[in-house]
């Protein structure tokens, strides 16, 4: 009962904090990168924009990615990142299983001088088992490279 009391009676302090603690986080967003639809990522690829950096580990991209994918492990993005110096024209989709680790990686790359998005729900959400299998080309190094394109 008291925590609601304080609230009523400090109403400005706790509407300062919550807008503070809104803002750190859109903030921290950020600087890891924009997220990017599967839409827009598609998009990007087929216009020779962007380049997709997995950042999940060795086992889960061999049992399926997206064609084309840079594979750096997200434990080994500081001393591997020179490996993506020559996309440094072209905005890096940062892609791992979920999202969780693509906005650490995202934070390593910013600071490296690359541009970096982020997929949004990472490679969980853009291969969810509602999306047909000519949609998006995942699988180790067959089927189509993005909607579009010519089949293999």
């Amino acid at each position: 009962m008291e925590f609601f009391t304080f609230i009523s009676e400090q109403w400005v302090l706790v509407s300062i904090l919550l807008v503070l603690v809104y803002v750190f986080a859109f903030t921290e967003r950020i600087k890891s990168g924009k997220p990017l639809s599967s839409h827009e990522l598609t998009r990007m690829l087929n216009a020779d924009e962007a380049v997709l950096l997995d950042v999940r580990e060795s086992k889960d991209f061999k049992e399926g990615h997206i064609v084309g994918a840079i594979h750096i492990p997200f434990n080994k993005i500081k001393e591997n990142s020179a490996e993506l110096n020559n996309h440094k024209n072209k905005v890096i989709v940062i892609a791992d299983k979920l999202g969780q680790h693509a906005g650490a990686a995202g934070r390593i790359l910013k600071q490296q001088g690359f541009q970096v998005r982020r997929l949004s729900g990472g490679m969980a959400e853009h291969t969810h088992p509602g999306r047909a299998a000519d949609d998006y080309a995942v699988g180790a190094g067959h089927g189509r490279a993005h909607p579009g394109a010519a089949p293999a």
